[in-house]
């Protein structure tokens, strides 16, 4: 005897902001030979998905926010050579296509990082809406997206002795969001 699973197609339907407290977006690079991290924070990010499952997720960060271990490469970070935070205070992100099967998830957006804006597409895991402690509901949705920072203008890099690169172009990105009810 069989028994029919029922696979959710959709997010849930309503407003969603999202918990900064609660959530994360990061960033990781290879680096001479391991793997450099930083975050980014304040997090805003807002979730519409109307009754037909439609959904556009719209987030943004502002680039004086990110944050890394050493005060000193943050500084370098806002510069020209990097995000430019005098002329590109903000990164956002726009989807254009959101699918749900089951618990996973593929968002596919565009990313704009130093007034360059590309197409991303992002993968994941979703939850169900669930109550909180606090009278609210609220799920989370985690994904991650590789991109090339040289495409958005993130160009600076310094030549090891073997010759090779000391940051690698390639990304990844990451958003553990956690988005409540509005």
């Amino acid at each position: 005897m069989s028994t029919a699973v029922e696979t959710t197609q959709t997010l849930p339907a309503g407003q969603w902001s999202v918990d900064s407290v609660h959530s994360h977006v990061g960033f990781a690079v290879e680096y001479m030979g391991g793997t450099f991290r930083g975050t980014f924070s304040p997090i805003e990010a807002t979730l519409g998905v109307a009754q037909d499952g439609s959904a556009t997720l719209v987030g943004r960060v502002p680039v004086e926010g990110v944050r890394v271990q050493d005060e000193n490469l943050a500084a370098h970070l806002q510069t020209p050579e990097f995000f430019d935070a005098e002329r590109a205070p903000e990164i956002s992100f726009t989807s254009s296509r959101i699918q749900r099967s089951g618990q996973e998830v593929t968002i596919e957006g565009e990313l704009a990082i130093k007034g360059n804006t590309l197409p991303v597409r992002a993968t994941g895991t979703v939850g169900d809406p669930a109550p909180d402690p606090y009278g609210g509901e609220r799920f989370a949705l985690n994904v991650r997206a590789t991109i090339d920072r040289t495409r958005f203008g993130l160009n600076w890099n310094n030549p090891l002795p073997s010759g090779e690169s000391a940051l690698a172009n390639d990304v990844e990105l990451t958003a553990e969001l956690y988005l409540v009810r509005a």
